[in-house]
C-alpha cells in the first residue's frame, strides 16, 4: 500500500476516532441515573430505563469501536497492514476507509 493511500486512511481514522469521542461524551451524559423523585410517571420511567438500556449498549459498541481505532492507528505503518488478519489476504481500500476499525475482509468478518 502506498503512503498516499496511508495518509488518506490515516486522516480516516482521526475523523472517526473524533467522532466516537464525541458519541462517547453523549452516550455516558444519556446513562446517568434517572432521579425517581422527578415524577415521570410509571411508564414513562419503564421507557426511560430501557432507552438507558439501548444507550449503554452504544455506549459499549462505541468504547470498542474507538478501542479498534487506537489500535489499527497505531499499526498503519506495519508491513501487514490492510491486510485479513484471519485470512491473510489484502482488505480493499473502500473497507479499510468505511470500516477503519475492522480488520478482517469482508468475508471474514461475517
Amino acid at each position: 500500500m502506498d503512503n498516499h493511500k496511508k495518509e488518506d486512511i490515516r486522516k480516516t481514522i482521526l475523523i472517526e476516532i473524533e467522532k466516537t469521542e464525541k458519541s462517547i461524551i453523549e452516550y455516558k451524559d444519556l446513562t446517568k441515573p434517572i432521579a425517581p423523585e422527578n415524577a415521570i410517571g410509571r411508564i414513562s420511567r419503564m421507557d426511560a430505563i430501557n432507552n438507558k438500556s439501548v444507550v449503554e449498549a452504544a455506549l459499549r459498541q462505541a468504547q470498542s469501536k474507538l478501542a479498534d481505532l487506537h489500535i489499527v492507528l497505531s499499526k498503519i505503518n506495519d508491513t501487514d497492514f490492510g491486510i485479513c488478519i484471519k485470512c491473510k489476504r489484502p482488505i480493499p481500500i473502500g473497507r479499510i476507509l468505511l470500516m477503519p476499525h475492522s480488520r478482517y475482509c469482508v468475508n471474514c468478518a461475517g
